[in-house]
């Protein structure tokens, strides 16, 4: 991005605070019955009020037409050019448990999945099994498989159906077709490489869900099979505080987004299960950081889900919260998502996100609701997401004057 080869010399650190609500996978598309998309449907009255009382707009998340994940939407929101800086989930995933990652390692995401015996994937979530039954399962593998061709394996569980596992040793390349066949009905896929340089890692692996299927076959759970995605190491980055001058925190309950605020140096808050926590953590750490990263996942679940009603639903239940968070006070406040996820599409979508920005340095508009095509009108139009961090900054004074 052009503006990091000046960031350095306009970027300047005052005592202004900044935060960032991410309401995940926001946006969303019209119920064919009615017309109207999820959050034209919600009773949101203080979102609303919210965008009255700021200028509007709508960000892509990536580039046009691409549908990102959660990764790429949500580096981009802390203006990391999402393209240059590609992170694998398997990364965020294990950083995100507090797992410790040496350069060699290959991180990888996994699903605890359902298949039958034509090994056919009749749920990509294995019901969305308890987390309780998850860490039986993992404990289970992990006292049965410890090491495969040299390559010591640790498995460990995240949260629902969702695990990390972490292969030490040498050789391991991540250029590996995913096993995930991405819909219920087809066949799990075979983990192939994608280079010779793979196909070490490739049989490993191959080996390691032979393993799982098998001690899996004798328990009494929905879990029959294990999705391996986002094969990936540690990268290079630099960090939030070093970039920006921010000493930023991350407010979340989920494991990817601590995993991704940990990469970029934010510090993680634990112990924030339910919304309470959360914004208890918020008044409770106000004073000692300059940038909050504040992050509600109920919104994307259900869109994955493809429930209308539920993400509508999640969507009043955070409207309701929404005067607690604004008690407090910040130079610059943003609510926007990381992505849309219609819930008509059950999935990520490349359709771009509403956003509204609060601040005594930004003009109001006229835009008087939060949905997505008021604000499509509003005074910010459609921008990339990577440039919502700068628009922050600059609201809060923290960029001075470029040039003579």
């Amino acid at each position: 991005m052009e503006i990091e080869k000046i960031l350095p010399e306009i970027i300047e650190k005052n005592n202004k605070k900044i935060l960032l609500i991410v309401l995940d996978g926001l946006g969303g598309l019209p119920n064919p019955n009615t017309g109207l998309t999820e959050l034209e449907t919600a009773k949101i009255p203080n979102l609303h009020n919210f965008a009255k009382k700021g200028t509007c707009g709508l960000t892509i998340p990536v580039l046009p037409g691409v549908t990102p994940g959660s990764g790429p939407a949500h580096l981009s929101l802390f203006g990391y050019d999402p393209v240059e800086h590609q992170i694998g989930r398997g990364v965020l995933e294990t950083l995100g448990i507090g797992k410790h990652l040496d350069k060699e390692d290959l991180a990888i995401r996994g699903n605890f999945a359902t298949i039958d015996e034509n090994r056919i994937v009749t749920d990509r979530r294995a019901g969305r099994i308890a987390t309780e039954e998850n860490e039986k399962l993992v404990e289970i593998i992990s006292e049965n498989i410890k090491e495969i061709k040299g390559i010591k394996i640790s498995i460990y569980t995240v949260k629902e159906h969702r695990c990390a596992i972490i292969l030490k040793g040498k050789n391991l390349n991540p250029f590996l077709i995913e096993n995930d066949p991405e819909k219920e009905g087809n066949p799990i896929r075979k983990i192939e490489p994608l280079s010779d340089d793979a196909k070490f890692t490739s049989e490993i692996l191959e080996e390691f869900i032979k393993q799982v299927e098998s001690i899996l076959k004798n328990q009494q759970t929905k879990a029959k099979t294990i999705l391996l995605r986002g094969f990936s190491k540690i990268p290079g980055i630099q960090t939030f505080e070093e970039k920006y001058l921010l000493k930023a925190a991350c407010i979340s309950s989920y494991p990817m987004y601590k995993g991704l605020s940990r990469l970029v140096g934010m510090d993680i808050i634990e112990g924030l299960e339910t919304f309470h926590n959360r914004i208890n953590a918020l008044i409770d750490y106000y004073k000692n950081y300059d940038f909050f990263y504040f992050h509600y996942k109920k919104t994307d679940s259900a869109g994955e889900d493809g429930n209308f009603e539920k993400k509508v639903s999640v969507l009043e239940d955070f409207d309701e919260k929404l005067p607690d968070i604004l008690k407090l006070k910040f130079e610059a406040i943003a609510i926007t998502g990381d992505h849309s996820t219609p819930a008509v599409l059950k999935g990520h979508s490349w359709h771009p996100v509403p956003i509204s920005i609060v601040s005594p340095n930004i003009m109001p508009d006229y835009i008087d609701t939060f949905t997505e095509r008021t604000c499509g009108n509003g005074l910010l139009g459609t921008f990339h997401a990577i440039n919502v961090i700068y628009l922050l900054l600059a609201a809060s004074l923290k960029m001075k004057k470029f040039g003579a």
